[in-house]
């Protein structure tokens, strides 16, 4: 690099400087060049992905979208947003899309963040929250985690005249942790109503049915409620990009102010909408997460090593020179998630897959184990 490049990353504020860019899991396709594997012979199990894929409706959305692609999309969603409206009892002015849940979260900051606001958010908690935070020139206080799960009482006491807002994950992500919805209520009742409440609801369909959560239902009440939600997670629609937020009507104004005109394209959108409308793949993806949940964590226990009880679909869990164990599942074609970048460096994440593929990340970590002695 040159000194005038380099002299050009000055002009840039001092608190864009300082982020560190979010690192996702690694590709397939990077990983093959690295080690030389073939493509088909690694097994990615990093990034919380469905490993049923897409549901059926929604490939055939898709090629038909595609027929359209020349025209630009629907910026303002009309039948999406009638059918998410309808499905979770929503008023279409509620809503907002977003290109990803993630930017649903930056809208949020964009939104009702400046230099000087407050942004409180849990140690162990989602990476995004202190980027979009710091993004905003705002200053992120992050409240130490409690057994890895959000203190909300703590969080509470973090509360200043400068907080504006807070970003919860439920459940949470790296480590699986669920809030109880009696916890949740209380602590909304307990926020200053200037004080807007992010709730990052991306795995909510991994939740059984008693433990899913009512939020949507709170919103009526509190008027500084923001609720996330994903395509990327249940519904397969991670490469599409897709999420949206609910929330008060005045708070959707201001966030839509903020978006992109265009800002989820139209295959994403034919997507989202058939997907929704397929609830046994839904319900085939829940089933066999929670098959492949209790084959890994037995897994692991059988291995002798400690893990977080998940309620999402992934686990982490704990292992001894976990980069070094790491590195070798690589080597051996299998790619997990370092999760060191979350205060958790003596951890590793691995997000549930097929019954086959948590049998060869369970089979090649015993070996690695086992040479390790």
């Amino acid at each position: 690099m040159n000194s005038s490049q380099s002299a050009l990353s000055h002009l840039a504020p001092e608190y864009i400087r300082a982020i560190a860019p979010y690192q996702g899991g690694k590709p397939i396709s990077e990983l093959a060049r690295e080690m030389g594997l073939q493509e088909a012979d690694i097994v990615k199990l990093a990034s919380n992905e469905n490993p049923l894929g897409i549901s059926p409706k929604a490939e055939s959305a898709i090629q038909e979208a595609l027929l359209d692609i020349a025209r630009y999309p629907d910026g303002n969603a009309f039948a999406l947003r009638a059918v998410v409206a309808n499905k979770f009892k929503l008023a279409p002015e509620q809503i907002v899309f977003g290109n990803g849940s993630n930017d649903i979260l930056e809208l949020a900051a964009r939104a009702f963040l400046s230099s000087n606001a407050e942004v409180i958010y849990s140690q162990h908690a989602f990476a995004v929250y202190p980027l979009v935070t710091q993004a905003m020139g705002a200053h992120g206080v992050e409240v130490p985690a409690k057994d890895y799960a959000h203190d909300l009482p703590a969080m509470l006491a973090a509360i200043t005249p400068k907080t504006r807002l807070i970003f919860i994950a439920n459940p949470n992500n790296p480590t699986g942790t669920l809030l109880a919805k009696e916890a949740l209520l209380t602590f909304m009742q307990q926020v200053p109503k200037q004080v807007l409440v992010v709730l990052d609801e991306a795995y909510d369909e991994y939740l059984s049915a008693q433990d899913k959560s009512l939020a949507f239902s709170w919103l009526a009440d509190f008027d500084n409620l923001i609720v996330s939600r994903s395509f990327s997670k249940a519904y397969g629609l991670a490469g599409l990009r897709i999420g949206f937020g609910a929330c008060h009507p005045s708070v959707a104004d201001m966030m839509n102010r903020v978006r992109q005109p265009f800002n989820v394209n139209s295959v994403a959108q034919a997507a989202a909408i058939a997907s929704l409308q397929d609830d046994d793949f839904v319900a085939r993806s829940y089933a066999l997460n929670q098959a492949g949940m209790l084959q890994i964590t037995q897994g692991l226990s059988q291995l002798g090593l400690s893990y977080i009880p998940s309620y999402a679909n992934f686990v982490s869990f704990a292992v001894n020179e976990a980069a070094k164990v790491n590195q070798a599942l690589l080597q051996n074609g299998v790619i997990v998630r370092p999760i060191a970048n979350y205060g958790m460096p003596d951890y590793l994440r691995v997000s549930i897959g097929l019954f086959s593929e948590n049998a060869r990340f369970l089979s090649v970590l015993a070996q690695i184990l086992k040479s390790n002695q």
